[in-house]
């Protein structure tokens, strides 16, 4: 099957998507990923894909440049449990938002879907590893593939608003779980 933006994808017909081969992603550097695209046959507005793949593959380094201080928060949110704790052998030291996209390892696997739940707009899912959170990682959620608009633990959830049943927090970027 071909989905504009993409080309030729494969489906994966025991999980139910699709995903591309590699494609080079500016926003992560230029590295190759193999996009992920969920619940595309059944989607009413398959062009919503379309244009959220088409975005987030012309973003630049910029759209996470202004979530570093979003991510900054997470980092130092998960810090101050460890301080807490008392288990100073898993700080790890971040100067400040400037640093913190330094000890991130960005996934190359984004999924794209439908929050069917929620607000009905197409998202981009990363899921990362970093440098302060080994158990959990780091999610970085594009709302229509152009903006961040959630960032914290991978916890699956589209949007802060839906991973705390909470619709006050359907603009907040990073919510800190306690």
């Amino acid at each position: 099957m071909q989905i504009p933006g993409l080309g030729q994808v494969t489906e994966d017909v025991d999980l139910g998507w699709y995903q591309s081969g590699p494609v080079p992603v500016p926003v992560l550097g230029g590295a190759l990923c193999r996009i992920i695209i969920d619940g595309y046959d059944d989607d009413p507005a398959p062009e919503d894909f379309h244009a959220a793949i088409r975005t987030f593959l012309a973003l630049d380094r910029s759209a996470l440049a202004a979530a570093t201080p979003s991510i900054f928060a997470y980092y130092r949110d998960v810090m101050n449990d460890i301080v807490a704790a008392g288990d100073h052998d898993w700080y790890v030291e971040i100067q400040s938002p400037d640093d913190v996209l330094d000890h991130i390892l960005f996934g190359d696997a984004p999924i794209i879907r439908r929050d069917l739940c929620g607000d009905r707009h197409v998202y981009v899912s990363l899921e990362c590893e970093c440098d302060w959170e080994h158990e959990h990682g780091l999610q970085i959620v594009f709302r229509d593939g152009r903006t961040v608009t959630k960032v914290g633990p991978c916890d699956g959830h589209l949007t802060n608003s839906a991973a705390y049943a909470d619709d006050t927090l359907d603009a907040v970027v990073y919510h800190m779980s306690r």
